[in-house]
């Protein structure tokens, strides 16, 4: 690691939180000559890159940064440089730095610092909200706040899988959600279609997504899981409220797919350019009645498989009087394939966009999963 690295992340762990960049920058300055340093994150809709500062927002999806954050490389445009700013597959968006070099281990360095810049954003961003109200183009709703703080990210990659998820319409989506999690050998996703509106929507999502985790780090079983959240479901709303979900474990080495489908959202398998509904024992939602026993199936995965898990939201989308419907849906998620989960994830939520003329009334949730195989 060269001397200026090094020192672009002490002054990321010296620098008051809020002022993260211009830690940076004072080094990028003495060592590079950098004069030029702005942070562009990508906001809520994945539609748009925006300012930490008092630049303009970037929407075109050809201009150099949107090709950065979308190719995962740093983009050099007339001594302008623009470097992703990822963390462990979490894309927060981009970095502009000018004037840079066309030159390999400076551009190689750099992108270093803008890696070690999105590790320290995602740091402190619990106790600071610079960074987070900057990702926004209007307010969230009471909700959606809510629904935001409660996901552990948007995208996650790791040698054996990765895998992306959006709740849309962004800035006031009120019960669906998603959560996962993982061990190296091992990865949860659960997916929750909510139910309700407003706060409480959120509210019953929230105690669904924490129940579901007190037992998941309990190391209790996936049936147990859901039996556990239907229990602490029930036990409050008394069956009056409950949602639908759909709990999965992935084993990392087998590929073989461990499912409770508790009145679950759509799973649909894309194997080898083909799209297929993952047949499913339906089961109560969580919360409806007391003491449901839930019951686990399984099915193998293949290396190279994408499971994608979407809410009816989706196909329930409503534009010029009709549904954007199964045969939509299955249509569009096959031309996913080359594309990163996140990638297939924001194309299909423009397509909905597109579809609607506009955002989602209704909730809707994406989650794109790859398994790539058993690593060493």
């Amino acid at each position: 690691m060269s001397e200026p690295v090094n020192r672009a992340r002490r002054a990321l762990n010296e620098t008051p939180a809020d002022r993260l960049v211009g830690g940076i920058g004072d080094v990028l300055a003495q060592s590079y000559g950098i004069t030029d340093v702005e942070l562009f994150q990508v906001d809520y809709r994945l539609a748009e890159l925006l300012p930490l500062g008092d630049d303009d927002s970037i929407t075109s999806p050809g201009h150099p940064a949107w090709r950065a954050f979308d190719h995962q490389s740093p983009i050099l445009v007339d001594g302008t440089a623009w470097f992703p700013v990822t963390m462990r597959g979490e894309r927060r968006g981009v970095l502009r730095l000018s004037p840079v070099a066309d030159d390999r281990d400076v551009v190689a360095a750099l992108a270093e610092i803008a890696t070690a810049l999105a590790h320290e954003v995602a740091a402190v961003s619990a106790g600071t909200d610079v960074y987070l109200a900057a990702r926004r183009t209007q307010r969230l709703t009471l909700a959606a706040e809510m629904q935001w703080d409660l996901l552990p990210g948007r995208s996650r990659i790791r040698p054996s899988f990765s895998l992306a998820g959006q709740l849309e319409p962004a800035y006031t989506v009120r019960g669906d959600s998603f959560d996962w999690s993982d061990d190296g050998e091992r990865v949860w996703l659960s997916t929750i279609n909510g139910t309700g509106e407003g706060v409480a929507a959120s509210l019953l999502t929230s105690l669904a997504t924490h129940a579901l985790r007190n037992a998941r780090r309990a190391g209790l079983s996936l049936a147990d899981q859901a039996a556990l959240a239907d229990q602490a479901i029930y036990d409050l709303y008394r069956g009056e409220q409950h949602l639908s979900a759909l709990l999965m474990e992935l084993d990392l080495r087998s590929g073989v797919m461990t499912v409770v489908d508790a009145g679950s959202p759509r799973l649909v398998l894309l194997r080898d350019g083909d799209v297929t509904e993952q047949p499913l024992e339906a089961q109560f939602p969580l919360g409806m009645f007391e003491a449901t026993d839930y019951h686990e199936q399984t099915f193998p995965l293949q290396r190279g498989d994408r499971v994608f898990v979407v809410s009816d939201g989706v196909v329930e989308a409503t534009g010029q009087h009709m549904r954007y419907g199964e045969t939509a849906l299955d249509r569009f998620l096959r031309r996913t394939g080359p594309m990163a989960p996140l990638d297939a994830v924001r194309s299909l939520i423009g397509d909905l966009r597109a579809f609607v003329a506009g955002d989602l009334v209704d909730d809707a949730v994406v989650v794109c999963l790859d398994w790539t195989g058993p690593q060493p």
